[in-house]
C-alpha cells in the first residue's frame, strides 16, 4: 500500500489532468513511503512470501525502483504478472499482464494478449480495456484504430478527468 500511495501526488498535473505512469514526475513520489514499502516487501520475501499481495507489492516495487520511466523493468513486471495470474486468475489481471507485455515486448505482443481476453464478460464496457488497446494501437502506428478505441474508452468511463484524458489521447491520433 505504501508503494502505491507513494505516487499519489504525481498522478495529476498542475491543471488537474491525469498523467500516465510514464509521464509522472518521479521526483514528486514520496521517498519515505517507497523506502518503507520496499523494506516491508523485503521482509515478506525473506519470510518466503509468494502470495498475491507479495507479487502485487513486487510489481509496485519495479516502478518505485526506476528513477526514470525508461528504467522500468518491464520484462520482470511481465514475469510477475505471469505468476500472479496463476494465483488469482482474472481478466483484469490478464489485462494488466497485456499492458506489461506491450511495454516489455512491443505493442503487438500486448494486442495479441488483449485479443485473447476481449470477450470476457467482466471486461465488456470496461474503459481500461479500450484505453489499453488504444495505447497499443497508437504505439504500433495504427492511429485510426487507436483513435476509435480511445473514443470508446472515453464514452465508457464515468470519471470526467479520465474522459478528458482519453479524449485528448484520441485527438492526438489526428483524423
Amino acid at each position: 500500500m505504501e508503494l502505491q500511495a507513494s505516487r499519489l501526488q504525481a498522478r495529476v498535473g498542475p491543471d488537474g489532468a491525469l498523467l500516465t505512469l510514464t509521464e509522472q514526475n518521479r521526483n514528486r513520489w514520496d521517498q519515505l513511503l517507497i523506502r518503507r514499502g520496499l523494506d516491508a516487501l523485503a521482509r515478506a520475501e525473506a519470510l518466503g512470501g509468494d502470495g498475491p499481495y507479495v507479487l502485487q507489492a513486487a510489481l509496485a516495487a519495479c516502478h518505485a525502483r526506476a528513477r526514470i520511466a525508461d528504467e522500468t523493468d518491464w520484462p520482470r513486471i511481465a514475469a510477475l504478472y505471469d505468476r500472479l495470474r496463476i494465483l488469482i486468475p482474472s481478466p483484469v489481471v490478464d489485462l494488466n499482464r497485456a499492458v506489461a507485455y506491450s511495454m516489455a515486448f512491443g505493442p503487438e505482443a500486448g494486442l495479441r494478449l488483449v485479443d485473447e481476453i476481449a470477450d470476457a464478460a467482466v471486461l465488456r464496457n470496461y474503459a481500461p480495456l479500450s484505453a489499453a488497446r488504444g495505447d497499443f494501437l497508437f504505439r504500433a502506428g495504427r492511429l485510426a484504430e487507436a483513435r476509435a478505441e480511445f473514443e470508446a474508452a472515453a464514452r465508457l468511463t464515468r470519471n470526467a478527468r479520465e474522459a478528458a484524458f482519453l479524449a485528448a489521447r484520441a485527438a492526438s491520433c489526428g483524423r
